[in-house]
């Protein structure tokens, strides 16, 4: 199976994306000293990292289901957003370490109208990518380009927090430099905490939302042979849904006819976006 344009172009755009800002905001943190550019600028570094590890685990993810993963590789995306999570945590600690110790020895910091503008063009570029990020991933339900989505968020006010610091320099206020530092680290291991929590659910077989289950429910009684619907279950495998649910018949059809209702049951709950496999027990009643 190829994988979609859609998220191969996504995964692409992430990393010439975050590799650009990534020596941009170098520069301009070595030639000003700025702490919270420089903090930026290692932001899009482990960004060039974790988009590396999407795109990778985004195609492994769409490789047909083989002898051995007889149900696909879709795992594979929220091993990425946890890949993403773990690498904003080790950032947002060292981050910390060197935000703390600018306060005990104040390094001069330069500014200028790049250094200012660099983190305005980071914005401007994130917010571009963050628009594509959700709109590619709701399209094609996947939840490694939507933890690209939420980071890229997260990017937009670490940027604007950096401008802080800067712009509090030029105003005469150079501690203002290391607190954006340290507001930067503290919001990106947060928001490592809530991605690697998101995709954990995701590995760990969670259920999906009351709602998706009532509309399961709702797609097996809609068959006109089903006279009641038993235990339903169903849990994430990766991104996808698989659904296991016990349907109740009237007990003269014969095997064949019950069958074939099954078979018609399992098609309507599959044709449920984000479900990709049913499981249909047939009881009878």
């Amino acid at each position: 199976m190829s994988l979609h344009p859609t998220a191969r172009y996504a995964t692409v755009l992430n990393i010439l994306g975050n590799a650009f800002l990534f020596f941009l905001k170098l520069f301009a943190g070595l030639m000003s000293g700025s702490i919270a550019l420089i903090s930026d600028a290692l932001n899009s570094f482990t960004d060039i990292i974790s988009s590396i590890a999407v795109f990778i685990c985004v195609r492994i993810s769409n490789k047909a289901a083989d002898d051995g993963h007889p149900f696909g590789h879709s795992r594979a995306e929220p091993i990425a957003g946890i890949i993403v999570a773990i690498l904003a945590g080790i950032l947002g600690f060292e981050m910390i370490r060197s935000s703390v110790g600018r306060f005990f020895h104040n390094g001069e910091v330069t500014v200028s109208t790049f250094t200012l503008a660099v983190p305005v063009i980071t914005v401007i570029v994130k917010l571009l990518m963050a628009w594509y990020f959700k709109k590619a991933g709701r399209a094609i339900n996947s939840p490694a380009i939507m933890a690209s989505y939420v980071d890229s968020l997260c990017d937009i006010l670490v940027s604007i927090a950096a401008l802080i610091g800067i712009v509090g320099v030029s105003l005469g206020y150079p501690l203002l430099d290391p607190v954006a530092g340290l507001v930067i680290s503290l919001w990106i291991i947060y928001t490592g905490y809530k991605i690697g929590l998101e995709n954990i659910d995701y590995l760990m077989g969670r259920a999906p939302d009351n709602s998706l289950m009532d509309e399961i429910k709702s797609a097996a009684l809609s068959e006109k042979e089903v006279k009641q619907v038993g235990t339903v279950r169903a849990h994430y495998v990766g991104n996808f849904i698989h659904v296991e649910i016990h349907i109740m018949v009237d007990r003269e059809l014969t095997t064949l006819v019950s069958h074939a209702i099954g078979e018609a049951v399992a098609k309507k709950i599959e044709a449920i976006e984000a479900i990709e496999k049913s499981f249909v027990h047939i009881d009878p009643v």
